[in-house]
């Protein structure tokens, strides 16, 4: 079991995880209709899923290796950024109306994990370097 985590494999394409999160989004939607919840919040939860998708995909495309200490300094306040944009809206959010807040937390958490569940699948299952 030791040698799956230390092993390294190519990087799958986001295509796949990008898709999940997407229909969870997308499947969230008559779901907040029929419970009655607040379409607010369902929206609210897709834009930020949404924008903390664009920034993710903008910071791969970002030409990380051993001589581009930069590239990775920004990726890592990018990545960072990205967590703590998401969590000043929910906060913001729960200070005024804590139901809403707990319905965009829901719909983020869910898509989001969905997500990471799916490229971590492709990732283990890709074939591994030698």
């Amino acid at each position: 079991m030791a040698g799956a985590f230390s092993t390294p494999r190519p990087l799958p394409s986001q295509t796949v995880p990008l898709v999940a999160g997407a229909a969870v989004i997308a499947l969230a939607l008559p779901v907040f209709a029929a419970a009655g919840w607040s379409l607010r919040a369902w929206l609210i939860g897709a834009v930020l899923w949404t924008a903390s998708r664009l920034l993710a995909a903008l910071l791969t495309h970002l030409r990380l290796g051993a001589g581009n200490l930069a590239a990775g300094g920004v990726m890592g306040f990018g990545m960072t950024f990205r967590a703590l944009a998401v969590l000043v809206v929910v906060v913001a959010l729960a200070a005024t109306d804590a139901r809403l807040a707990l319905a965009v937390v829901l719909l983020y958490a869910l898509a989001y994990t969905l997500e990471l569940a799916v490229s971590l699948a492709l990732y283990f299952n890709g074939e591994a370097h030698a």
